[in-house]
């Protein structure tokens, strides 16, 4: 049996096939009647993800497991965008075309959480080295969501009009996906979307409630890479030497002064050294020495000023050091901030306050981490991230009041609220695609 034919027996058998939902009045059904009656295959879906998570760039069961429930809902699919993206359309009459993205990817991380369907996968990553794998990230319920939308779309059809392009991106984790399927053609092969939307799970607010905020939300992301020369001997000779460890360590400390003195308190900014590597042994003073940075900005300006000073401090700090030759400075693996478009997020926040209430939807606080969805920001598409909360509210309540830490987005301890979680996912996404996508005219397209 093939990986695709395995994919639609489970597909099958926890119920992909379009459902329409109808009230007994004939009158459309409100969203947590539609929600709720795709939430078991949401569950179930959710789970079997969560047990199996792949590395970026590996995803290949994840993205035949998507690709096959999209075939069976009746849109188009195409397998192999920007290596295992997947693309699923569904074309429905004259009207807007709106993108809705979801992740593929894991992490190499060793779940801790004990759960009865906790992943105990492992595999070699890129450098051979042998890790355990986890969605510590929430792609899991990403993924789930997606899927239960693309369900209760197909089975809708009689309310909406436009094209639906529904894609699945790997390798967010490592913000190189989105290009990968742009290179590939995601926006010249398929329908250009006239807005991209995403969902992400947060860790910071307790499950069921939906955030929005205009404007930028997740930061600039640069890694630097910083290669510093000396001239290596025995440790006891010190005077015959160039110390590179000397000059990193003082590079490092330096580097601190950029954030707490040079941008204003009022501008977010981040330079975090995650790596130093130098030397074999003790006693042998090595010829160069290598640091690694993460840098984390929300504008341009603050981006631009936190490069320039950290290529200007690493080089004073080589020349003030003896360095018989300037750093090597490398720049890699970075994207710009996601920047939620201003109209389009009041559009759609409108509709979700219509529908739910302020108590349910709220203004969230941007952050720092970063998000590779902001490339179809850059190919000039106007986008939305909306937030989903993740914890249990029971447990938000006490750690606020009592000043605890609960587990955060990437920690091997971290477990979202499933129900709460997915039901809120869903929920945002099909009101935001129906506020997008005009009500009907006439009967759906076939």
């Amino acid at each position: 049996m093939t990986v695709l034919t395995r994919c639609l027996a489970t597909l099958a058998a926890i119920g992909f096939g379009v459902v329409s939902i109808a009230s007994a009045q004939g009158r459309p059904p409100d969203i947590a009647a539609e929600v709720d009656a795709v939430y078991a295959q949401a569950d179930a879906l959710y789970r079997d993800l969560h047990r199996q998570p792949e590395l970026s760039g590996r995803e290949e069961k994840t993205a035949a497991t998507l690709a096959a429930g999209l075939k069976a809902l009746g849109y188009e699919v195409t397998s192999g965008v920007g290596r295992t993206g997947v693309v699923g359309v569904l074309k429905n009459g004259a009207g807007p075309v709106v993108l809705l993205r979801t992740e593929l990817d894991g992490l190499p991380v060793e779940e801790k959480t004990g759960l009865d369907y906790a992943s105990t996968a492992r595999t070699k990553d890129d450098n051979g080295v042998d890790v355990g794998l986890m969605h510590a990230c929430g792609h899991d319920i990403h993924m789930a969501a997606w899927m239960s939308t693309a369900r209760i779309m197909a089975g809708t059809r009689d309310r909406w009009a436009g094209t639906l392009v529904l894609i699945g991106q790997p390798a967010e984790e490592t913000l190189r996906g989105a290009q990968w399927m742009i290179d590939d053609g995601l926006l010249t092969r398929f329908p250009r979307p006239d807005f991209a939307l995403a969902v992400h799970d947060d860790a910071r607010y307790p499950a069921g409630v939906i955030g929005y905020l205009a404007g930028p939300i997740l930061s600039n992301s640069d890694t630097i890479r910083i290669t510093i020369f000396g001239a290596g001997g025995h440790g006891a000779r010190p005077e015959a030497t160039i110390d590179p460890v000397v000059i990193a360590a003082r590079t490092v400390l330096a580097l601190q002064t950029i954030v707490s003195r040079e941008i204003s308190p009022f501008d977010a900014a981040v330079i975090t050294v995650g790596t130093i590597h130098a030397g074999t042994k003790a006693n042998v003073i090595p010829a160069e020495a290598r640091i690694e940075l993460s840098v984390r900005s929300l504008t341009d300006k603050v981006r631009t000023h936190l490069l320039g000073a950290i290529d200007r401090i690493a080089k004073a700090e080589a020349v003030a050091g003896r360095s018989p030759k300037e750093p090597l400075i490398d720049r890699f693996d970075g994207t710009d901030a996601l920047v939620n478009d201003a109209a389009l997020t009041q559009r759609v926040s409108g509709a979700l306050l219509r529908a739910l209430g302020s108590e349910r939807v709220k203004a969230f606080a941007p952050e720092m981490a970063s998000e590779d969805f902001s490339r179809l920001h850059g190919a000039g598409i106007p986008t939305l991230m909306l937030k989903v909360g993740a914890v249990e509210p029971a447990a938000f309540e006490a750690a606020d009041k009592s000043g605890a830490t609960l587990p955060s987005l990437h920690s091997p301890l971290f477990a979202p609220d499933r129900e709460r979680t997915l039901k809120a996912a869903i929920t945002a996404e099909v009101l935001a695609l129906r506020e997008l996508l005009p009500a009907r005219a006439g009967p759906p397209a076939r």
